[in-house]
């Protein structure tokens, strides 16, 4: 009769643990070429929660997909007018679980000679377009999201006619909406 209570209490424990955890935060990135669906991983709270409060700001409203390599990345990160810092910079949160496999979101970041400490921007993100990820950026970008839905969405942003500095000819913008 004990162990039975006993595996009851467990069972009931179990259950209480697995209620209390937080799901993973979509988000919609509706652009002109179509729409991206990411999930925001828990494992990296302070990235998760800054790139929400960017959404919840308005500070994506309008703003381009700014840098296009294709079989590399698209980046994207200014607002509509142009500000391309939102004045502060995000720890690393660099885990070894995530890696940079094709549809992931990273934070975009100065390079290490004048930011050892790998900061990442308070704003500026890219998604891996190649379809063999981008290892060699592994351990050195803080990783905090993938893409669930519209990766078609990316080899069509990835293919848009770029100019000097990688930016698009013709503007591809986005809207950023979180999913309840």
């Amino acid at each position: 009769m004990n162990k039975l209570f006993l595996i009851l209490g467990l069972i009931l424990s179990i259950q209480l643990v697995a209620q209390t955890e937080k799901p993973e935060q979509l988000a919609v990135i509706h652009t002109t070429k179509g729409d991206i669906t990411v999930m925001l991983y828990n494992d990296t709270p302070l990235h998760r929660d800054n790139f929400i409060k960017l959404v919840n700001e308005g500070w994506y409203e309008g703003s381009p997909f700014h840098r296009v390599i294709k079989n590399f990345m698209i980046q994207g990160g200014h607002n509509k007018d142009g500000k391309v810092d939102p004045g502060y910079t995000i720890d690393a949160e660099i885990l070894p679980n995530h890696t940079h496999k094709k549809g992931v979101l990273a934070a975009a970041r100065l390079g290490d000679q004048v930011n050892p400490e790998k900061k990442s921007s308070g704003c500026q993100f890219y998604i891996v377009h190649n379809q063999n990820g981008t290892p060699h950026l592994d351990g050195g970008y803080t990783i905090f999201g993938e893409v669930i839905m519209g990766l078609d969405v990316i080899d069509k942003i990835a293919a848009v006619p770029t100019g000097r500095g990688d930016v698009p000819v013709e503007a591809v913008t986005m809207t950023i909406e979180l999913v309840d």
